[in-house]
């Protein structure tokens, strides 16, 4: 399925040692690329290819396509808490707002649809 890979920022760091995680046979099966605090970098010469820090910037690069789409719901949406209407009021609202956020998105890249 979808999560078989996890990227995550140096605050989940352990994410995978946690007894919910440990116990659950789906969970145990997942991938965690989490990155590592920058401080704990090795430090490399000039002319050496900083290949740890290459590494961390890919891990990042691509969570952060996927961080890009909150940011359009919280700044441009506004939608900060979550109201107590009820679950699925919920999940609706925020299904129609990430529909609307990757539409921003396309108008901001100067993309048009094409028709199915």
């Amino acid at each position: 399925e979808d999560d078989e890979v996890v990227y995550g920022d140096s605050g989940y760091r352990g994410v995978q040692k946690r007894p919910e995680i440990k116990n659950d046979e789906h969970f145990s099966k997942i991938d965690f690329r989490i990155n590592r605090r920058p401080g704990t970098l090795p430090r490399v010469s000039d002319n050496a290819i900083d290949w740890e820090r290459y590494i961390e910037n890919r891990k990042s690069s691509v969570r952060c396509k996927v961080e890009h789409a909150f940011r359009i719901i919280k700044c441009q949406f506004g939608y900060k808490k979550t109201a107590y209407r009820g679950l699925k009021k919920n999940e609706n609202r925020l299904y129609a707002m990430f529909a609307c956020a990757n539409l921003y998105a396309l108008a901001i890249a100067g993309r048009k649809l094409c028709p199915a």
